[in-house]
């Protein structure tokens, strides 16, 4: 008789993989209470009807307009260019540094190569995945040609000083 803590253990109904979801008591629904009401709490006038300023982002530009421009400035219209084939690879240019060069080979061949000073390791960055060898960091004092895409003078300056040299390669 009216004890409402009694009633609010809700009914769990299970999910398939997950969780118990707590299900809503028919008998507490607001339906519940207004049946009888003629038009359930919609009202006589406005009409509970299905969409009636239209489905989704409809009347943009029309009879939503005040909103969009509101809350949504720029949504509608183009910007900038087109461009028709479009390769998104084509700006990627995978750097390595100066101070990493060494560690593409292995230290064994580097000290090989100091050893024996009349020859220099040719260094092909393009087969390590590297297209643009880049300045940062310090060199050995130990000369290597550097074969690349793309240097940057810093990097190009950093190699020549110590004896190397910067080939460009395709």
């Amino acid at each position: 008789q009216g004890g409402s803590s009694s009633v609010r253990a809700q009914a769990q109904s299970r999910s398939e993989d997950g969780p118990p979801i707590a299900a809503m008591t028919a008998r507490f629904k607001k339906s519940r209470h207004l049946r009888g009401q003629i038009s359930n709490g919609r009202g006589r006038i406005g009409k509970h009807r299905k969409h009636p300023g239209g489905c989704g982002n409809s009347g943009g530009q029309h009879h939503h307009r005040i909103n969009f421009d509101k809350y949504h400035p720029g949504y509608f219209g183009k910007v900038g260019m087109r461009n028709f084939h479009f390769i998104k690879h084509s700006k990627v240019k995978p750097i390595v540094n100066v101070e990493k060069l060494w560690s593409l080979v292995s230290e064994k061949t580097r000290l090989y190569y100091k050893e024996h000073t009349e020859k220099a390791p040719v260094i092909d960055v393009l087969q390590h995945g590297y297209m643009k060898v880049t300045g940062k960091g310090q060199l050995p004092e130990q000369p290597l040609i550097v074969k690349a895409r793309y240097f940057t003078k810093e990097a190009e300056v950093k190699i020549k000083a110590a004896g190397g040299v910067c080939v460009l390669r395709a």
